[in-house]
């Protein structure tokens, strides 16, 4: 005895609606002619309202101007593939779909297109942890690298100065001359006890989100970097005029006010000009309620037309000194910039730098 065998058309029914991904069929005048219950859960509607009814402008809405062009492509004959962002009903957020557009071509002529979408919001969701996670890692290992900077930069200022000191007190030629070098290494030890103090706060705090900042007076820490270039600043007989007004203070980082200043005022003395003696002058303003302190000197200065883009680069360099390692201004940019000011530059070649620095408020 034969058995009866089930409808085709009811088994193929009942194989879509209980697939996972949406099924949908259009025809060339864009009503819906079939949809499975994914496809129908997805939008919110019941067969009754779709089938044979409702157009594609009227289902998707605002968003059919988006998917037009994929909708013009199938109905030329062109399959398509494409991810969306399509809003749930009522508002209930978002989910991403990755759609294919098959067209359904008969004797040449294109009659509608099958739909084929793919619930892919689990790996939307995981890709934007990804990224978060990398954009979190990328953040820390920035603040590796500029902690990793700002121990070396300053130690190594430090370091440079207690040597050259020390020789000078070697070779002293009167006990006057040895108090005076011996006060100036009383002060480094002061100023590298403060640095030390710094760093550690840096380290304390290397897991919380945001950078601590506190009031600080600008010409503490403009005299303390002086201070600490005490050696080099003799050694190039340079002029340092400070014109910041007295009792200016600044919203800052500790350790990262010193750095800028050390990196800058630093560059100012490698980069001097052999042709005329230094000059360095420090003045400050107050613009739109922030503080600016503007660095200016009369050094070798920078073609900005063929290295600004990259003037604040990692790894470049534009003097061709052996000692440059093209690291510093890009730290100093980072600096500023994670305390939420912003540092711009003028330069002109053979006649000098300045650096505006502007604080937040």
């Amino acid at each position: 005895m034969d058995l009866p065998q089930p409808s085709t058309e009811t088994l193929e029914f009942k194989i879509a609606d209980n697939v996972s991904a949406m099924l949908a069929y259009w025809d060339k005048d864009l009503i819906c002619r079939f949809a499975n219950a994914a496809y129908l859960e997805w939008f919110g509607m019941s067969q009754h309202e779709m089938i044979n009814k409702m157009t594609l402008p009227e289902l998707l809405g605002p968003l059919y101007d988006q998917n037009l062009p994929y909708i013009t492509g199938a109905l030329n004959g062109r399959a398509q593939v494409f991810e969306k962002e399509i809003p749930l009903p009522q508002g209930k957020s978002k989910r991403y779909a990755l759609a294919n557009y098959y067209p359904e071509i008969e004797n040449g002529e294109v009659k509608g297109f099958y739909v084929h979408m793919a619930d892919i919001s689990p790996i939307k969701k995981l890709e934007k942890k990804l990224q978060k996670s990398n954009a979190k890692v990328k953040k820390q290992n920035n603040r590796l690298l500029n902690f990793a900077n700002i121990v070396s930069h300053n130690l190594k200022s430090y370091s440079g100065n207690i040597e050259s000191l020390l020789k000078l007190y070697e070779n002293a030629d009167s006990d006057k001359e040895k108090a005076e070098i011996w006060t100036y290494l009383k002060s480094l030890s002061s100023e590298f006890s403060s640095t030390v103090a710094d760093l550690n706060a840096i380290v304390k705090l290397k897991n919380q989100k945001e950078i601590s900042f506190t009031d600080l007076s600008l010409n503490q820490f403009i005299e303390r970097a002086k201070n600490i270039l005490r050696v080099e600043i003799k050694e190039s007989k340079a002029t340092i005029k400070n014109r910041v007004d007295e009792g200016t203070t600044i919203k800052a980082n500790p350790a990262y006010l010193e750095s800028i200043l050390l990196n800058i005022l630093s560059n100012s003395l490698k980069y001097r000009n052999p042709e005329k003696p230094l000059e360095i002058e420090l003045s400050s303003d107050f613009k739109k309620q922030q503080s600016v302190l503007s660095i200016k000197d009369n050094g070798l200065g920078i073609d900005l037309k063929k290295y600004g883009k990259d003037l604040f680069g990692m790894y470049k360099t534009f003097h061709g000194n052996a000692d440059a390692q093209g690291i510093g201004l890009f730290i100093t940019k980072y600096q500023v910039e994670a305390m939420g000011g912003e540092i711009s530059v003028e330069s002109e070649v053979k006649r000098g730098t300045t650096f505006n620095i502007t604080f937040r408020g």
